[in-house]
């Protein structure tokens, strides 16, 4: 029976016919194979080695380093670095003496060694294999026993086995799978790279999630210098760990003192501006949250957020209104994490709310202060985890006072049990009092 469309979906031509042929032991024969259960206790923990991608802030995202027969998955925007990154991984793992393939459909082989020739000194052991047919690169690697293969991309692999064109979601998933399948009995790491349309989903890393074991997400835009590695799925290691780079003319380098380098900041902060103390992962950061409020001269004021969630900010702009008798209803706000960084930690709640707040009233904060905390719908301010280590990063950037929840197991200099205990002395004195 012809089918255009996915009944789950909706997306058009991505049916693909299979011949499933009965066996003697088979369902559909009328036999039933026989299975027996097992206790998990007996189950033996599953123990493999790492590989050092000799990369720093990508083995950590990886969780140490990529699990000997995985497939990982390199998603992101096109042009944002991804080929850069795994030609540098390629290269170090080939220098430490392992058999790597570099199977490109994309590139010619001129301009991916130009590549890597602009980012250090090609190994020997580095092989490249300019196809874009699946089977070619199947071939090659149980021919020549690889260890490591990276496959750019997976949009333009493709097989006879299938009639769709390349980039298909048939052909990407048909693909993927084949790879997964020779990965395992070889013990082969397959790193594959996937660009992710405006949609996220046709020929993108969506698409194959759930086949491989590792998914990492490369975010970054071109306006930027810095590039963000994010662990979407793991079964090997935490999702929660963050990698930094910044990109270079030789190449993207990692940055170690991520805070310094977001908040790149000269002299005190104005009016408008806090520092917020954030965790990704196990690792801090310091941010600077920036804020504008300005009159509207619309019907509906504007709230817009760069790198902070906007429905979020309406919730807190509702708290200072509410809680705090800041008035926000006439008033258009723009929210920005400078430095291009996205945060999704609640503990940056009150350095929002704070910049806000400077900003609608004109009273910067008091200098050197760092804040951390996550606003409730009451004003309140509740605790968030890994103060001890946002406290230590804060120090350590010259950030003397720390303003967070009242906890008593908190060595933090300022902590305020509401928000606007917070704001009123936090902010510098300006004229009269102004809280109601």
């Amino acid at each position: 029976m012809w089918a255009g469309k996915c009944p789950h979906c909706g997306s058009w031509n991505t049916m693909v016919e299979q011949v499933v042929e009965g066996s003697p032991g088979s369902a559909s024969s009328g036999g039933s194979s026989r299975v027996e259960a097992v206790s998990i206790a007996d189950v033996a923990r599953e123990e493999g080695e790492r590989l050092s991608t000799g990369i720093g802030e990508f083995d950590r995202v990886l969780g140490g380093g990529a699990f000997r027969g995985s497939v990982v998955l390199i998603g992101g925007q096109p042009g944002i670095g991804k080929s850069t990154l795994m030609i540098q991984a390629a290269m170090n793992m080939a220098a430490a003496g392992m058999k790597v393939l570099y199977a490109t459909g994309e590139e010619s082989p001129e301009q991916v060694a130009d590549r890597a020739r602009r980012v250090g000194d090609p190994p020997e052991g580095l092989m490249l294999l300019p196809t874009a047919d699946l089977s070619a690169v199947e071939n090659r690697i149980r021919a020549d026993n690889y260890q490591v293969v990276v496959v750019d991309s997976i949009q333009t692999l493709h097989t006879d086995m299938l009639s769709s064109t390349a980039g298909s979601v048939s052909q990407v998933r048909q693909c993927a799978s084949s790879l997964v399948n020779l990965s395992k009995p070889l013990g082969l790491t397959v790193f594959v790279i996937g660009h992710v349309t405006k949609e996220g989903s046709l020929a993108g890393p969506k698409v194959l999630e759930h086949l491989v074991d590792t998914v990492v997400s490369f975010e970054g835009d071109s306006f930027h210098q810095f590039r963000l590695l994010r662990a979407v799925k793991n079964r090997f290691g935490s999702t929660s760990e963050l990698g930094v780079f910044e990109m270079k003319q030789e190449g993207l380098r990692e940055v170690v003192d991520a805070s310094g380098y977001f908040l790149q900041r000269d002299g005190g902060l104005g009016a408008g501006s806090a520092v917020a103390a954030i965790m990704e992962g196990t690792r801090p950061f310091l941010v600077e949250i920036q804020a504008l409020t300005s009159t509207t001269h619309y019907g509906f004021p504007q709230r817009r957020a760069t790198g902070f969630d906007s429905g979020r900010l309406a919730m807190l702009l509702a708290v200072l209104e509410r809680r705090c008798g800041i008035e926000m209803g006439n008033q258009d706000v723009y929210v920005n994490v400078a430095g291009g960084f996205t945060i999704s930690d609640p503990g940056a709640d009150l350095a929002v709310c704070l910049a806000v707040a400077s900003s609608r009233l004109e009273r910067p904060l008091k200098k050197n202060t760092a804040l951390s905390g996550e606003v409730g719908l009451g004003g309140e301010i509740r605790p968030v985890a890994g103060m001890d280590r946002r406290l230590a990063e804060s120090g350590n950037l010259g950030f003397s006072n720390l303003a967070c929840a009242r906890d008593k197991n908190t060595g933090a200099d300022f902590r305020y049990s509401t928000l606007s205990a917070a704001i009123s002395g936090l902010l510098v004195e300006k004229g009269e009092q102004w809280l109601s």
